[in-house]
């Protein structure tokens, strides 16, 4: 599904250049579940929002679906990135003057789907992550783990190929973090590949590979046994 050759993001100022990724090969298979780990300030974020086309490397490749696509620009990208990715974050991102189902139904509204059909997958969604029975309700009127099984729901309402998750569950507690990750597995186990940033080794042994990176490079992958 997506493959990084040589890849490199530096950052640089009037004085000083600091270089966040150097020389990353990577490759993720359709079907997979990767966790990328790593100590804070090893390149993660920055990884997490190149694959996720939010930023775009200095030098070397990135393949999506077959095709180069590190020297598009914002307005290619940004239509590739609606129709492929959808995106769990540890912060959750929910706006707070919207419900539940207006949160997740919001990610309908890039997509040219009628009102109707809308709605149908809004309700799917949020069945799927068992938080139907809130959908009238406002983000600050649910605990952690209800506003993160609804993140995940307006992650996947979309139905894309591939989520990428940004410490899913660095905010919840072990029991919400838990409940989550097997949220996780079970839409790998539909067949969404997943991308997933954390710091949780038990939570990364859910994924089926772990890549471990350290000063921007990768310096250890990890098959796990199914």
């Amino acid at each position: 599904m997506l493959k990084l050759v040589d890849l490199v993001k530096a950052y640089r100022t009037e004085e000083v250049e600091t270089t966040a990724l150097n020389s990353v090969n990577i490759h993720v298979r359709d079907g997979e579940f990767v966790a990328i780990m790593g100590p804070s300030g090893c390149g993660k974020s920055s990884l997490l929002n190149i694959v996720g086309m939010l930023d775009t490397p200095s030098s070397g490749q990135y393949w999506f679906n077959g095709e180069e696509v590190s020297k598009y620009g914002e307005r290619k990208l940004a239509d590739i990135r609606k129709k492929n990715i959808g995106f769990i974050f540890q912060s959750f991102n929910l706006i707070d003057e919207l419900t539940v189902f207006e949160n997740v139904e919001l990610a309908l509204l890039y997509h040219d789907i009628p009102a109707r059909e809308r709605k149908e997958r809004v309700k799917a969604a949020l069945e799927k992550v068992n938080i139907g029975h809130r959908e009238s309700h406002l983000p600050q009127q649910l605990s952690g783990g209800q506003q993160q099984r609804v993140a995940i729901a307006r992650a996947v309402v979309a139905k894309p190929k591939m989520l990428l998750a940004d410490e899913p569950t660095g905010n919840l507690d072990s029991a919400n973090g838990d409940e989550v990750m097997r949220m996780l597995t079970d839409l790998n186990a539909e067949g969404t590949t997943i991308v997933m940033v954390t710091h949780s080794m038990p939570h990364a042994q859910y994924a089926t590979r772990i890549i471990n990176l350290f000063d921007g490079q990768v310096v250890a992958e990890n098959l796990r046994a199914a």
